[in-house]
């Protein structure tokens, strides 16, 4: 206990002014909120706080800037600078890694809170005593003793917020687990692979850093040593892993953005083989290209996704580091644009090189077929020094204490029976108050607080309230936030009925007028807020008129892009004050600014484009010229007995449609496999657009189809939409043993063969406590319809001795289907035997396999890879056929 820590952090005098002018750019930009922001600087600091203090403000997001106060970050900064002097492995700690990898408050896009010394209190008397990788080990069990994975929303809850759900999703379970470390002074960074190459899907870890290095662990998913995951494998095919730190960092690795806020650091190299890709661009007459937008881009989730951004240099070239499989690469200046298929599957260069020329500026016509090979899956190494049974089964044991207090403290959420009680009380329906406090996880009872409060005067208006919020609001949401916008609501309901008198549902109210969500902003206050800023005379202007409120917003509001890593995430309240924000952010500003006074307003499904409704029509709040935007109608058609025609289209999954804008093409946001775009009118602006459709194979591999098209106004384009697939018949891997043995719920024991009727099954050797078996259940309960409706068998295999229903029901995220059935495999001779036939293509669990009617496996599959109960779920029906 004895580091001394330099007061100026051994920072030279070029960095400290590298750090004041940042501050000062910060200072300028925030101005609208000086005292709020910097009147901090005033309290009684020491030189180091105050420097701290500048540091966080120079590389400060914009939303941070809007939305919270000094106070806050002089809060964090002293528990930070306290835990690493009284922490044995303060001394050990670099001041660049304290400054970036410590300090920081922020991980994602979360709100900040206060949650330093509430993790640390728990943290510090485990942690006392241990190695700094023992202390990483450690606090990655409390994190999954707080909270496990469940699939959600892209907002990303808070670290106190995670631990008050005790589930979230891969990018929560990550910033938890960064929050914590940092919280007892060990330097941490969430990393992500922004999406996988050979599955639809992304991911998110840690790497803690410990004995002079940075090692990695799952966040929530301990292991019993450092350096080890479920993903192991999945890493070693990804085409970039990345983090995010403040813009000053001056580290060894490369990086692939920058930005006056932030960096985004490349960490491919930990996980995977890679080459380091020379690219040159050219304009149109041969001359560099210099300070050209390029984008790299992989399918997922049916669209090229852009995996990174960078720039050329002032000699048009770039260089990006990246694993062995293919990419598009898409360069952009003004209205002209280069795009080239990088073949990194096939040239396995350590340095491959890349021309691409400006050439372009209208888009290609027709159709466009080619194919993405994903870097090859890798045989998994062998591990030189496996644990010893002890040491395992040590490890296991502490995994089973973790989830039984985890699932104490879940047993004191509401349960249905409590809901019936409080909904007798408030006199409101049981049923909806049960979904409501039952989303709410541990919130509920500020959920039930606010109702007690309110629903003697106001009626079932506040839960209606509550409906209107998202499951995860339901977690965070706090009673300041609902008072506020219940309040506001009741006030817009009546100038609301006022203006559409012959409205007989409320429908379109509670959406677009009564829901405080706009987008993923952070949720605050802000109606009365907004009410009081303007007269009522404006207000009333402004539902006369709602494009003289976006007038009004567009004139006395700047937008500041590149500001922040993920924009519009700041509240309107806190834009609203900044008198400044990125464009999304400003938008959202200007939705809540219609809803609170009384105007139903959205941003459009598939554009995000702000809209108001007018005489019961949808209009466009801001636009690009002073015309306003011209539509026309596409009209999608399914290719009957065509090749092609077998795959039931689903937006998202296997095709999606993007329109061209300033040489970028921009997908549009319809809903996560939406199947009614089949001969439904799609209304479009007018403009170029391309639809993309793919089909991915089991190794990773996707068959690529582009359709080119244009939208002119008034008219209707009709596209008949079309798969690509392979001319093989579906292959027989093995013909499965007759003699698998597997009990049942009742305790006896049967033939696995005897389950599967004559239609075959869909069966699987899971372990539910592990998240990508969690990922198959989830999507297992996303696919229930057509699972129940096909009355497809689907036979989930458990290694527990006794089949207990409501323990493993708290590890699905979903409800599963009627025909799914959880039987055992003990001794796990079953899946052995079958092994010795069919072995599974990995370690991990989930073991997935297609059984057809003679008993034969036609496909298998394991460990991560999202999409596979899709993927098994087309195999067994093409065998129907």
């Amino acid at each position: 206990m004895n580091p001394i820590i330099n007061e100026k952090f051994s920072l030279t005098s070029e960095q400290i002014q590298q750090i004041d002018a940042a501050f000062a750019k910060r200072k300028k930009l925030a101005s609208a909120r000086e005292r709020a922001l910097f009147g901090i600087f005033d309290a009684t600091l020491t030189e180091e706080e105050a420097l701290a203090l500048r540091f966080l403000y120079a590389y400060m997001p914009i939303q941070d800037l809007a939305d919270y106060d000094g106070e806050l970050f002089l809060t964090h900064i002293r528990h930070a600078l306290n835990t690493r002097q009284h922490m044995p492995w303060g001394a050990e700690i670099s001041d660049e890694l304290f400054l970036y990898y410590v300090l920081p408050p922020r991980i994602n896009n979360e709100q900040i809170e206060d949650y330093r010394g509430v993790i640390a209190d728990e943290l510090n008397s485990r942690v006392q005593g241990l190695s700094m990788s023992e202390a990483i080990l450690e606090t990655n069990y409390w994190c999954y003793e707080k909270a496990t994975y469940t699939g959600s929303d892209a907002r990303t809850i808070s670290p106190l917020g995670m631990i008050r759900s005790a589930k979230g999703r891969c990018g929560e379970e990550s910033t938890l687990t960064t929050a914590a470390l940092r919280s007892i002074g060990i330097p941490a960074r969430q990393c992500y692979t922004p999406r996988w190459a050979h599955v639809d899907d992304n991911h998110a870890w840690v790497e803690a850093w410990a004995d002079g290095k940075w090692h990695f662990l799952g966040a929530c998913e301990p292991e019993a040593r450092l350096n080890q995951g479920w993903f192991d494998a999945p890493a070693a095919r990804a085409m970039l892993v990345h983090t995010s730190v403040p813009a000053g960092y001056q580290g060894s690795e490369p990086f692939t953005e920058i930005s006056e806020v932030h960096k985004q650091l490349n960490l491919l190299d930990h996980y995977a083989p890679v080459c380091e890709l020379s690219i040159y661009v050219e304009d149109a007459d041969g001359r560099p290209a210099a300070f050209t937008d390029i984008q790299f881009q992989l399918y997922n989730y049916a669209e090229l996704f852009t995996i990174a951004s960078m720039k050329t240099d002032d000699q048009g070239r770039a260089t990006f580091v990246t694993g062995f499989g293919d990419l598009i690469i898409r360069a952009m200046k003004q209205d002209q644009w280069g795009e080239v298929l990088f073949g990194g599957s096939i040239n396995h260069e350590q340095n491959p090189k890349l021309q691409l020329k400006l050439s372009r500026s209208e888009q290609a016509e027709g159709i466009v077929d080619f194919e993405l090979t994903p870097p090859s899956e890798l045989p998994t190494p062998e591990d030189p020094s496996p644990l010893s049974s002890g040491a395992f089964e040590k490890h296991r044991q502490r995994l089973q204490q973790c989830e039984q207090i985890r699932a104490a403290y879940e047993d004191t959420f509401v349960n249905e029976e409590a809901a019936k009680i409080w909904a007798q009380k408030l006199e409101l329906d049981a049923e909806r108050l049960f979904k409501v406090l039952s989303d709410a996880r541990g919130n509920y009872t500020e959920l039930t607080g606010f109702l007690e409060q309110t629903v003697p005067e106001h009626g079932e208006f506040p839960l209606r309230l509550l409906e209107s919020l998202t499951s995860k609001d339901l977690i965070d949401v706090r009673q300041k936030t609902l008072q506020d916008h219940l309040a506001g609501g009741l006030k817009a309901l009546r100038l609301y009925e006022s203006m559409n008198p012959k409205q007989s549902s409320h429908e379109t109210f509670v959406s677009y007028v009564l829901r405080p969500r706009v987008r993923w902003e952070r949720l605050t206050p802000y109606r009365q807020l907004f009410l009081e800023a303007f007269s009522e005379q404006e207000q009333q202007d402004f539902r006369r008129d709602p494009q003289r409120l976006a007038a009004y917003v567009t004139s006395n509001w700047s937008i500041q892009q590149n500001q922040t890593p993920t924009p519009g995430k700041a509240s309107p309240a806190g834009t609203f004050a900044l008198k400044s924000g990125d464009l999304e952010s400003i938008e959202i500003l200007l939705i809540a600014l219609c809803r609170s006074f009384g105007i139903p307003a959205r941003l459009h499904p598939a554009t995000q484009q702000p809209q108001a409704m007018v005489d019961e029509e949808w209009i466009a709040l801001i636009s690009s010229s002073d015309k306003a935007p011209e539509f026309g109608t596409l009209l999608l058609l399914q290719s009957k007995g065509e090749k092609g025609s077998s795959i039931e289209p689903s937006y998202r999954e296997n095709f999606t449609i993007a329109r061209l804008e300033q040489g970028r093409y921009t997908t549009l946001q319809y809903p996560f496999r939406d199947k009614n775009k089949i001969q439904q009118p799609l209304h479009l602006q007018v403009g170029d657009y391309r639809m993309t459709t793919g089909t991915r194979l089991q190794n990773g591999k996707v068959l690529v189809r582009m359709f080119y098209f244009k939208i002119e106004p008034n008219h209707e384009r009709i596209l008949t939409l079309t798969f690509r697939e392979l001319e093989d018949s579906i292959p027989v891997l093995a013909q499965a043993p007759n003699d698998l043995r597997i009990n049942l719920q009742d305790g006896s024991s049967s033939d696995l063969k005897n389950m599967l009727g004559d239609r075959g099954a869909i069966v699987a050797w899971i372990d539910y406590r592990l998240e990508p078996t969690r990922h198959l259940l989830r999507e297992a309960g996303e696919l229930r319809t057509e699972l129940e409706s096909n009355d497809v068998p689907l036979i989930l295999i458990v290694g527990d001795s006794v089949i207990d229903n409501e323990r493993i029901s708290a590890f699905i995220p979903k409800p599963l289907p009627d025909t799914a059935l959880f039987v055992s495999d003990v001794s796990g001779q079953a899946l052995h035997r079958l092994s010795e036939v069919c072995p599974p293509p990995g370690n991990e669990y989930p073991h997935l396999f297609v059984w057809d009617r003679e008993y034969q496996v036609r496909y298998a599959e394991s460990g991560y890879k999202p999409g596979s109960c899709s993927e098994a779920l087309a195999i067994w029906r093409s065998l129907q056929n």
